[in-house]
């Protein structure tokens, strides 16, 4: 009997001890192993291409600052500081507005700004890079004037006019500025005068009229 219990315990000692589980045993011979090797080359790669194509597209509008200031507030708790901004926005293709906001910083008030001039958007009239006729403004203390400009005479204007005129894609202009030279109210007032311009209504005479009036 003692014999047979050592022949046993041999046995036992020599068999394999790391075999194949049992689902690997039974899975098809065609099967590929690599499933996440695979997924991890490809997968990456689209969704890198994904993020390539989603890029936010680039804003029509060009933007510039006109003015920043920091402003208090006297609150029942104490004084209450923001930021003041004022940024003039334009397609330099006739398209140009101010925004005017305030904010806890200075990013903040820009951005606000920004989005109101989005709002408030209006159109000038242009005959050959110029206005069509000559304008007075007067707007709170600002008072400003403007005049077209023959072609190459370029733009005759100082601070904040400037800024405006050039984001209104206007080449050839004269401005003066006549009243206060706070750059809020001139901004607000260059804008009132743009959008007060008109443009003019060319009416073409008959050929046969055009020659009587020659004859005459």
């Amino acid at each position: 009997m003692s014999e047979t219990k050592d022949t046993t315990i041999v046995e036992e000692q020599q068999a394999p001890v790391n075999e194949a589980p049992a689902a690997e045993q039974n899975r098809p011979a065609g099967r590929n192993d690599n499933r996440g090797r695979r997924g991890n080359q490809g997968g990456g790669q689209r969704r890198g291409d994904r993020r390539g194509g989603d890029r936010p597209a680039q804003d029509e509008f060009d933007q510039k600052i006109i003015d920043i200031a920091r402003v208090t507030r006297v609150m029942a708790g104490g004084k209450r500081m923001r930021f003041r901004a004022c940024v003039a926005i334009g397609d330099r293709k006739g398209r140009v507005a101010i925004g005017l906001a305030k904010g806890l910083d200075v990013t903040i008030a820009v951005n606000k700004a920004v989005n109101q001039a989005k709002k408030n958007l209006i159109t000038v009239p242009m005959i050959d890079k110029t206005i069509p006729h000559e304008i007075e403004q007067k707007s709170d203390s600002a008072k400003i004037l403007l005049k077209p400009a023959k072609q190459g005479r370029g733009i005759i204007a100082g601070s904040v006019i400037r800024v405006i005129l050039e984001l209104a894609g206007i080449h050839n202009i004269t401005s003066k500025m006549l009243g206060s030279h706070n750059k809020v109210n001139n901004a607000k007032c260059v804008i009132k005068a743009l959008q007060n311009l008109k443009k003019p209504v060319r009416s073409e005479k008959p050929a046969k009229a055009a020659k009587a009036e020659a004859k005459a």
